[in-house]
């Protein structure tokens, strides 16, 4: 053996002139269907290799870039851009990380789980742009949830629903005003397949309801270790109306909603039971899912002949409940036919009267004028509740206090575990190289521990800086495409398509602001202050520029009001080439502007925002928050790591705070981010942004990871209620 074997014992030893393109493309084709993939930028790249303009086309998807190659053309291209070594490698890794199951955090910490797992359910999980199946911060959440799991090695199987068509498609009319396309993915191009159970055969659900039956089949799609099962309505024996149910993510009436949300709750635990999934945990992330312990209680029933009470007792010990909003909009609310019609067949099972089951989704159970909320039966049947920030927290013990009247508000049983993000699938690679060199070599292990990124305080500040701007100029480059396109769907003249291309100036400050078009986050909050605005954006000597992305729900007018207004200031000369807007905001989208703006803006009326993630994101790829003292922002502003809109307060008339709001962010941006932002030494470094950038690094990007997010659910929710605890004197 040669010193270079000995030093590399893994390394697996390939004659490459014996490799044939068959089995090139076999591995390739083996790493595509993981979306393991998605998150490792070395192998991101080795499938742009291989064609990089249908790569951008296929909206980054690797098996429908290779479903258009052959295995000789793939064969071909490794030879030009010598990928073999790569693409070993990518397929080499993979199988090494899905088969070290001992050596990870989750084997040490929460062996309990190994028997039996937790079951994750959750309306919508985005992942990667290519799989269309969320909407916004949920799914996105959900996806690095389960993508943190997977890393932590937590034994976890995650449950949705697979949405043929997604979420709508967003283009801008000459007016400005949204409009909706939904376009049929296809299913060939997917990394899933037909989930199978014990006996070997496709697995379909059965959901009984007074009207006949809703039938499901199983999807299986893999994430890195972990499994995800998407519930599609898609089958035969279906009615055409019921194929449709499971097409359109958040679309259609109430009736709608309920059969979705009957398939994700009953339908997952009758998959999970048919995959021979015996879960220890039940996570209900929202209350979309809030059906599933009641089918999990029939289950007890039957098979340990408990009765309705005791089985209850049984599965709320075993289940935990996730709020994610204040806004009572989010709360799915269903009236009294709806249910019976619904889980009529269900409630007969469990022996209990129409009443009973009323009572279990109201704040006074014996109201008959309430209407059953998702939200309460979702605390009601869980001993383990969480809010997603500590802001968030107060407000869900408030709003919800009334379930607990013989408690102080301080003891409702509703906890907070603030929301965390993947950092693999956020992090610039520029930003990760320079991570490398100045962090200890196995810091991706300890991402959540705050000691592993004090090292960042030695980082030279004019690599970083230059680092930033090269992550900026990528994403002007790639706003600049996207508004050129935008002018060519509309065919407007070659003046407007030349001026997209030129939009935006790299040396000025850049403001990014782009999520859900909610009214609630007041994306319209600047326009208060317009004129006073324009002076800033066209100050010559420190101007200032804002990129705008978004999509409001549908059936949300004032959110598409909102974008028309934005998105209309192209055609005021003050603001052209300044203010643009961004269509179709996705992970891409996303990606590209939380890794490249130098702040991040976040202005929703406190204290409505639960918790946010995209300006944890911008703080990986050092961005700055200024951003209201709402949701995360408030429990991580420390004065030096970002800004601040305000003092924490709200006022009881909502037109009083939206003005107070608008002044102080005008102020702030006026009097603290522009000044510091523009404060350059003779070698051009601003050193006092500086700092503020590296303080937010260290003092906020282990604290809000989603290594940390999930390693606190597994302490504090998942062992607890799997029985797994050696001691626990907190029980009263």
């Amino acid at each position: 053996m040669s010193r270079a074997e000995a030093a590399e014992p893994n390394v697996e030893r390939v004659n490459w002139t014996e490799v044939t393109p068959e089995t090139l493309y076999a591995k390739l084709t083996t790493v595509a269907r993981n979306l393991w993939w998605s998150w490792h930028p070395e192998v991101v790249s080795l499938f742009r290799d291989l064609d990089p303009v249908r790569w951008r086309q296929l909206d980054h998807n690797p098996i429908a870039l290779l479903s258009e190659m052959t295995p000789q053309q793939v064969a071909d291209r490794a030879n030009e851009m010598v990928l073999y070594t790569r693409i070993n490698q990518a397929h080499r890794r993979l199988k090494e990380y899905l088969s070290d199951t001992t050596h990870t955090w989750g084997a040490r910490h929460a062996g309990v789980l190994g028997a039996k797992p937790v079951a994750y359910f959750s309306a919508e999980f985005g992942i990667h742009e290519c799989v269309p199946i969320y909407s916004g911060g949920l799914g996105v959440l959900s996806g690095d949830h389960i993508k943190s799991a997977s890393g932590l090695g937590v034994p976890l199987v995650a449950i949705g629903l697979f949405y043929d068509q997604g979420y709508f498609r967003q283009h801008l009319d000459g007016d400005g005003y949204q409009q909706e396309e939904y376009v049929d993915t296809r299913v060939e191009n997917l990394p899933m397949e037909q989930a199978v159970g014990e006996d070997g055969e496709h697995i379909t659900v059965k959901i009984d309801t007074r009207d006949g039956a809703l039938l499901a089949k199983v999807w299986l799609m893999r994430v890195g270790r972990i499994n995800l099962y998407l519930l599609d309505c898609d089958v035969e024996g279906n009615s055409p109306q019921d194929r449709q149910l499971t097409s359109r993510l958040y679309g259609g009436d109430q009736r709608t909603r309920i059969r979705q949300e009957m398939v994700l709750g009953v339908g997952g635990v009758k998959a999970l039971r048919a995959l021979g999934i015996d879960a220890g945990v039940y996570h209900l992330n929202e209350g979309h899912s809030a059906f599933a312990p009641l089918e999990v209680i029939r289950g007890v029933m039957e098979h340990d002949g408990l009765s309705f009470d005791d089985a209850l007792r049984e599965v709320a010990q075993m289940t935990t409940f996730t709020t994610h909003t204040p806004v009572p909009a989010g709360h799915d609310r269903f009236d009294a036919a709806l249910i019976e019609e619904h889980l009529g067949p269900l409630r007969d099972s469990l022996g209990i009267s129409h009443e009973q089951l009323m009572g279990l989704g109201r704040v006074e159970p014996q109201n008959e004028q309430e209407t059953f909320c998702m939200t309460v039966i979702g605390l009601k049947l869980s001993r383990k509740a969480n809010a997603v920030s500590s802001l968030h927290g107060k407000v869900s013990r408030r709003m919800w206090a009334h379930l607990w009247p013989w408690r102080v508000e301080e003891e409702v049983p509703i906890g907070h575990i603030t929301n965390g993000v993947h950092m693999a699938s956020w992090l610039a690679q520029p930003m990760r190289q320079l991570y490398d060199k100045i962090l200890p070599a196995d810091w991706g292990f300890h991402q959540g521990d705050t000691q592993a990124w004090q090292n960042i305080y030695n980082v030279d500040r004019g690599e970083l800086w230059e680092t930033h701007n090269a992550l900026k100029s990528r994403l002007l480059e790639f706003v600049r495409r996207r508004l050129s396109r935008q002018c060519r769907r509309r065919n407007e003249d070659e003046s407007r398509v030349d001026a997209a291309r030129t939009a935006l100036d790299p040396s000025a400050l850049t403001i990014g602001f782009a999520r859900r078009f909610a009214t609630y986050k007041r994306a319209d909050l600047f326009l208060r202050q317009l004129d006073a605005i324009s002076e800033l954006i066209n100050d010559a000597n420190r101007p200032v520029q804002f990129i705008f992305s978004g999509k409001a729900h549908p059936a949300d007018e004032g959110g598409k009001s909102f974008i028309k207004r934005i998105a209309n200031l192209r055609n005021d000369p003050r603001f052209a080439g300044r203010i643009v807007f961004v269509e179709d905001y996705d992970i891409n989208v996303a990606r590209h502007l939380v890794q490249g703006v130098d702040v991040w803006l976040n202005n929703p009326r406190r204290p409505l925002e639960a918790s946010g993630t995209s300006g944890m994101k911008a703080v990986l790829n050092g961005g700055l928050n200024c951003s209201i003292l709402d949701g995360w922002w408030a429990e991580a502003y420390n004065g030096q790591n970002g800004f601040a809109i305000g003092k924490g307060t709200q006022h009881v008339d909502d037109h009083i705070t939206d003005e107070r709001d608008a002044e102080d962010l005008f102020a702030v941006l006026r009097d603290e981010v522009i000044p510091l932002y523009y404060d350059r030494d003779t070698d051009g470094l601003p050193h006092a942004w500086l700092e503020f950038m590296i303080d937010s690094i260290v003092t906020l990007a282990a604290r809000f990871s989603a290594h940390r997010m999930v390693i606190d659910y597994v302490r504090h929710s998942y062992v607890p209620a799997a029985g797994g605890l050696s001691s626990d004197m907190s029980v009263r």
